[in-house]
């Protein structure tokens, strides 16, 4: 079957009665009571089609791991000879087809060596359910005869914390209870050192609500957030899953528990008749929610899987109510726990029972952690050119990965080697020629080619030698740098274009430094050539600067891998041709720091290398961002100084966005959320709306200081400003460049 979500956890229940009667477990005490009708303990027979079922489901489907977690009622009472079994099993089965993650869920009142010796020789993890201290383990979980289990519990977990045992210590399930010192409960959860906390709400539907002894609907927002205060306070001492999801979410990265976020569910129950089952939560909402009419004898997993049922708990956005998939917190709660939403007239058709909490929740994680977990990037200049930087050097250290065995390729990369460990000028020089902004397009190109099989190995080594050679120039450096040119020609990056032959000639040349400059030595001829050698075959990268006090300027119109714009750039500028853009750069400049100094200010920073584009501007005069670095842009030649001085205003804007997303996450990408957008006939996903108002801020603030305004164009970001505010897919960093964006706004608008 096409569209399937596979299996990746299976819950197999071995036992089906329990040792406690704690008075908040969904088996026993909730809607489905099932659990009467069905064998204690799993047979050979059940165990044995399980294996099977699950070794064939992850052959069919390509799984490198599955988990199946020992489940009950409470698993320790199928006995050592019957778990052993289980082991042996389901390790035959998978042999060959898929890693197994075997673990065990427990309360621990029966855990004893002779279980954890069966546990250390199949690997199988061990997590225990412990409400906190004697008094918040106490109100829920004792004997049927009211005895408290508290002591038993800490014995076992002593047990399991202990040599040659600790490896299968896999963590602690608490169970919220806003009626417990929420302190009290971390500090003793704590002290067990355990090396995951889970904290789970109770289960409830709008059926039957959860406890609220203050009347609160945030009541369990308040007690998780004195938690996470605690834990925070405390250094984050252990893993909370409950915390480092939302911390995930608010990243904009994944969910980390299925009572939270979008992911779809991959989880199937087996009881112990062998009945298949949706997720156990379900025997909250009513009786046979859970089931679904099939069982590991007559029914493959994906029969499961294509379940009703189980497909709504993998729709992701399109799967919680209308009011959730319009929350900008749901990315981070994804409507709660599917049981929660449980209401008799409309099913799971609703928010959770938990909602406001959650909102709640949500928010009070961000608010405390947004200044820590926006991406230093965002606001400091120096810190998103470090970062491009080190995005570069880990692009190429890939590249060489996939050519190192290529003899040309290992010869220049000993030849970069050696240019880093030159004393203080090497490095100085090899980060030049690694930061210019085409080396990242050549890499790129170059991991794309070797991905697609089309990979030219002679071609990688020639950039990369040409690399090499220009830092040892740069640097003044004595060592052999070797170049091989082809058509005649090579380019040295950051340096010049250098003629060694005719138009289709192909070679090799050593470069050296010289008083005067550079030269080559071709055979047994010697050329001189550089900044003062005058030599006709050396075109040089000339040099424009925005500025007295700001850095010059590349002019780059040399570079082979320039042509990495929209559209296709000019060739080489005749030298009247050059000093007339020149010209016009500088008059552009100079408007946008008289119209809008600050953007203007803005915009040279972190400017590096100008490239001349074929034609005249486009529509509305944009400047264009390339597939490289972030210090190059790329500008109409053509264009009139009005014209010019917006495509540098916008085009400085469309780099710094295109850096900042290559490094830090702004939004999530995993959703389906669509926007409408004041400039376009259709709704757009989030990164297009965000691309739209950065740059558009900036020109409204041109536009008024040129008197051009666009009539409405303040209104039309407000508008747009407000829907990405209620954007779940950003992240605080997302979220923060959001507020850049509304102050900027109000600056224009006073």
């Amino acid at each position: 079957m096409t569209g399937l979500i596979a299996f990746r956890e299976i819950v197999l229940k071995v036992h089906s009665r329990c040792d406690l009667a704690c008075d908040h477990c969904y088996v026993y005490e909730h809607a489905d009571q099932s659990w009467r009708a069905r064998p204690k303990v799993i047979s050979p027979e059940v165990i044995s089609h399980t294996a099977s079922r699950l070794a064939e489901h992850a052959r069919d489907h390509a799984l490198p791991s599955v988990t199946v977690i020992l489940h009950g009622g409470e698993p320790l009472l199928a006995g050592p000879a019957r778990l052993r079994l289980v082991c042996e099993e389901f390790t035959r089965a998978l042999s060959g087809i898929a890693e197994l993650d075997l673990r065990i869920h427990t309360n621990g009142l029966q855990l004893s060596t002779r279980y954890l010796d069966l546990f250390d020789e199949y690997g199988v993890r061990v997590g225990i359910s412990l409400d906190g201290d004697r008094a918040a383990n106490d109100r829920h979980r004792r004997f049927a005869d009211g005895r408290t289990s508290h002591p038993l519990v800490l014995a076992a977990v002593a047990l399991l914390r202990s040599e040659p045992y600790r490896h299968l210590y896999q963590g602690l399930l608490c169970t919220v209870d806003v009626a417990n010192d929420p302190v009290a409960v971390l500090d003793a959860l704590v002290e067990l050192e355990p090396p995951r906390v889970d904290f789970l709400l109770p289960h409830a539907t709008w059926e039957t609500p959860p406890a609220r002894p203050d009347g609160a609907p945030d009541a369990y927002a308040r007690w998780l957030l004195r938690i996470f205060d605690h834990w925070d306070r405390l250094g984050r001492p252990v893993p909370v899953r409950l915390f480092e999801s939302l911390l995930s979410t608010l990243r904009g990265g994944p969910s980390l528990t299925e009572s939270l976020g979008l992911a779809p569910t991959d989880l199937v129950v087996v009881e112990t008749d062998g009945t298949l089952e949706q997720v156990d939560s379900l025997k909250s909402a009513f009786e046979g929610a859970a089931a679904t009419g099939f069982n590991v004898f007559d029914h493959a997993f994906d029969q499961v899987a294509a379940h009703p049922g189980v497909r709504a708990r993998q729709l992701g956005l399109a799967g919680v109510s209308d009011s959730c998939r319009r929350c900008p917190v749901v990315r981070s709660c994804g409507g709660g726990l599917y049981t929660h939403r449980y209401r008799d007239r409309n099913g799971f058709d609703n928010p959770s029972v938990y909602c406001t909490d959650l909102r709640e929740l949500v928010d009070g994680v961000e608010g405390r952690t947004a200044p820590r977990e926006t991406a230093p990037q965002l606001t400091d200049p120096a810190e998103l050119a470090r970062s491009q930087e080190e995005l570069t050097r880990i692009l190429l250290a890939r590249l060489h990965a996939d050519l190192a065995a290529d003899p040309g390729w290992a010869h220049a990369w000993e030849l970069l080697t050696a240019v880093e460990g030159a004393g203080e000028a090497g490095p100085d020089a090899l980060d030049a020629v690694l930061d210019h902004p085409f080396t990242r397009t050549w890499v790129l190109a170059a991991l794309d080619a070797a991905r697609d099989g089309r990979q030219d190995a002679p071609e990688a080594a020639r950039r990369l030698t040409a690399l090499a050679a220009a830092a040892v120039l740069r640097g003044g450096l004595d060592l052999p740098a070797e170049v091989a040119y082809r058509d005649g020609e090579v380019y040295l990056p950051t340096l010049g274009l250098l003629r060694l032959g005719e138009p289709g000639t192909e070679g090799r040349a050593a470069l050296h430094v010289t008083a005067e400059g550079y030269a080559v030595r071709d055979g047994r001829t010697e050329h001189r050539f550089g900044p003062t050698a005058g030599d006709a075959r050396w075109q040089p990268v000339r040099t424009w600067s925005p500025g007295p006090d700001a850095a010059p300027v590349a002019l780059e119109d040399l570079d082979p891998y320039r042509n990495c714009f929209p559209r296709p750039p000019r060739l080489r500028l005749g030298a009247g041709e050059a000093e007339e853009w020149r010209g016009r750069l500088d008059r552009a400049w100079a408007l946008l720091h008289k119209a809008v100094p600050e953007f203007a200010r803005a915009a040279a920073t972190g400017l590096t290398t100008l490239t001349p584009l074929a034609g005249g501007p486009r529509a509305g005069g944009w400047g264009e961002a390339g597939r490289h670095g972030p210090g190059a842009l790329g500008v109409p030649y053509a264009a009139g100084v009005r014209e010019t001085a917006l495509a540098l205003l916008t085009g400085r804007r469309r780099t710094r966005l295109r850096a900042l997303t290559e490094v830090a996450d702004l939004y999530a990408l995993d959703g389906q959320w669509q926007h409408r957008s004041p400039w376009r006939e259709r709704p757009v996903p989030v990164s297009r709306l965000l691309a739209d108002v950065h740059e558009r801020v900036a020109v409204e603030a041109y536009r008024r200081a040129t008197a051009t305004p666009e009539p409405g164009g303040s209104d039309r970001i407000h508008r747009a400003l407000d829907q990405l505010s209620e954007a779940a897919e950003l992240t605080v960093t997302g979220k923060s460049l959001v507020a850049e964006l509304r102050y900027e706004l109000k600056t224009v608008d006073a």
